[in-house]
């Protein structure tokens, strides 16, 4: 009888055994560790590398491994190849700036079918099936406050020009959206001559301000909706010996931005929270590989900055770094 129950003990601590060992190899929710990867929308960049600490700092803490990857440049056909080499390697979730509305749709869908949870950081698709969570900043309203901001600086009178990179990235088309909705409804006295579009290139948004400035002698400020726009445009301004006249208002606050604002090409920023977005989304991925609760859209806040506020503690906080 002894030997009996000895031969069912031994058993039973083999079995015990095998499911341990099969529930530490497993990241699905079966107690074993859960394995991210978050795919930037460009590698290097200050937004970005804030977001990836914010994310490196949430996983240590969450016991989960994360891996980050990202393309040389904000470019779809860049990021499509690293997403399909994600989704062969099977993480358990991914998280991913879409550096394109719709021509990441395709990749992203063989993620969904492939069993990876995605959750989208800061900019997102047109299908609203992808994606169990979506979390980014609130650029309907960045692009209110900018407006805000650059009234404040003209005077609340006068024209402005909206520069922006491409039309189809999520995030900036919101914010044209919401500075536009903003103006119209609270500013009668600013008038809005429109938005260009710089292709991310430095050159193009200097020569955009140059003939802007050739059609509207007078114009009195400018949104930038990116580093590359505010830099085009504060060479043009100094070339034509407007800088600090023409006013501008620039997003983003990672150090290239802050030197802008300290130099006085920019007058205010409008910051972000790339590093919560990040955190935000590790919390998101695990949740659903977990099978726990998941929250679908989570919209984070944004700050405008002056050079008198840089050296507030709270400020300093928020300004993007170039590595954790």
């Amino acid at each position: 009888m002894r030997r009996f129950i000895g031969v069912l003990t031994a058993a039973a601590l083999v079995a015990a055994a095998a499911t341990a060992c099969s529930d530490s190899g497993s990241g699905s929710g079966s107690g074993g560790r859960v394995r991210l990867t978050l795919v930037q929308g460009m590698a290097g960049e200050e937004f970005y590398e804030t977001m990836a600490c914010g994310a490196k700092r949430q996983a240590a803490a969450m016991g989960v491994d994360l891996k980050v990857q990202g393309p040389q440049k904000f470019d779809p056909t860049l990021q499509t190849p690293i997403v399909n080499s994600v989704v062969a390697s099977r993480p358990d979730a991914m998280l991913i700036a879409p550096t394109d509305t719709k021509a990441l749709i395709a990749p992203l869908r063989q993620a969904k079918a492939a069993g990876v949870k995605t959750v989208l950081v800061d900019t997102v698709v047109d299908d609203p099936s992808i994606g169990v969570s979506r979390i980014s900043t609130d650029n309907l309203k960045g692009g209110a406050t900018a407006a805000t901001a650059l009234a404040k600086q003209v005077g609340d009178k006068g024209k402005v020009l909206v520069i922006s990179t491409d039309p189809g990235v999520s995030t900036v088309d919101a914010r044209i959206k919401g500075f536009e909705q903003e103006i119209k409804a609270s500013h009668p006295n600013v008038t809005y001559v429109g938005v260009q579009y710089s292709h991310n290139d430095v050159s193009e948004a200097s020569r955009i301000v140059n003939a802007a400035l050739a059609r509207n002698p007078d114009l009195a400020g400018v949104f930038a909706t990116n580093l590359n726009s505010a830099t085009g445009a504060g060479s043009a301004l100094q070339q034509a010996g407007r800088l600090g006249k023409v006013k501008m208002v620039g997003f983003d606050a990672g150090p290239a931005q802050v030197k802008q604002l300290q130099d006085g090409v920019v007058q205010a920023l409008v910051a972000q929270l790339p590093g919560e977005i990040g955190a935000k989304g590790v919390q998101q991925a695990v949740a659903a590989v977990r099978k726990q609760a998941v929250t679908p859209s989570i919209p984070t806040d944004a700050t405008v900055v002056t050079k008198d506020d840089l050296t507030r503690p709270d400020i300093q906080k928020i300004l993007y770094k170039a590595t954790c």
